[in-house]
């Protein structure tokens, strides 16, 4: 039997790599798994997990499950995963209402780029504060950037989850990125910064929020001890002096920072930067 280079990423399944020579380390478990789907794999199946762990953030929300469910709800996706999954009724508003204040939709915003668009929640709201003609988004999960891109018109960027690579520079009035930075690891964040910095024109707007000092006490620290999640990078926490010395030194200026709810209790700080 030949080695796998890469494993399959399935809805809701873990992510893994295995290469010739590599050595992996895998609990029974997941080596039972392997060994299964790698048997199963000339038929054309592979064994998935039938329920989802929504505090993993390695993990995709699943598509058809959640879209099900919130049809069943009668509530639009966005506001099934505020409301339900997340337990954050209207956060995603929250946050369009705080960037408005801030400034960011004070002039046409004609062009978007957002990472991590996700289920599209923050596309909807974000084309319904400015109308853009071009909204580009970069996702990883395959299914939800082709249903996002068919719900709302955008431009689905192919993307290797660290850079902006098929926008062009300085032209983007808005780039913005939600509930992403908490949940990888520093060295993609800084890369993204730097390409959120590359696209972005003159006058134009970079937002996104992290896990800054603000955000953690120790009661915060204890709730986070608490949860039960063991989760690689998530939550992953970043100094907001970095962030704004970072943009600073990038000829930004601080528009202003607001916290927003991310889930049992604890909140999460939101950039608005201008680029000068």
């Amino acid at each position: 039997m030949t080695s796998v280079k890469e494993c399959r990423r399935s809805e809701g399944g873990k992510f893994a790599l295995m290469r010739r020579g590599a050595e992996v380390q895998l609990s029974r478990h997941k080596m039972a798994k392997y060994a299964l789907d790698l048997a199963m794999a000339p038929l054309g199946l592979e064994v998935r997990r039938r329920e989802h762990d929504f505090s993993d953030t390695r993990n995709f929300i699943p598509f058809h499950s959640t879209l099900q469910a919130a049809e069943r709800a009668g509530l639009s996706i966005g506001d099934y995963i505020d409301s339900v999954l997340n337990k954050t009724p209207g956060a995603t508003q929250a946050t369009i209402d705080g960037m408005r204040a801030l400034g960011v939709f004070a002039r046409p915003v004609d062009s978007v780029v957002e990472i991590g668009s996700g289920s599209g929640r923050y596309v909807e709201k974000t084309i319904a504060a400015c109308a853009p003609k071009r909204y580009e988004i970069y996702e990883t999960s395959k299914v939800w950037a082709d249903y996002v891109g068919s719900k709302y018109g955008v431009v689905v960027r192919p993307t290797d989850g660290k850079t902006l690579s098929s926008t062009s520079a300085g032209g983007t009035d808005l780039v913005q990125a939600h509930k992403v930075f908490s949940g990888i690891p520093s060295l993609p964040t800084w890369i993204y910064w730097t390409e959120m910095s590359r696209v972005c024109r003159k006058g134009g707007h970079v937002v996104f929020d992290i896990l800054t000092e603000a955000c953690l006490d120790l009661g915060t620290l204890e709730k986070w001890v608490n949860s039960g999640i063991e989760n690689g990078a998530y939550p992953a926490a970043m100094p907001r002096s970095l962030a704004l010395d970072y943009f600073s030194d990038r000829g930004f200026d601080i528009a202003g920072t607001f916290l927003v709810p991310m889930g049992l209790g604890r909140t999460t700080e939101v950039f608005v930067f201008r680029k000068g």
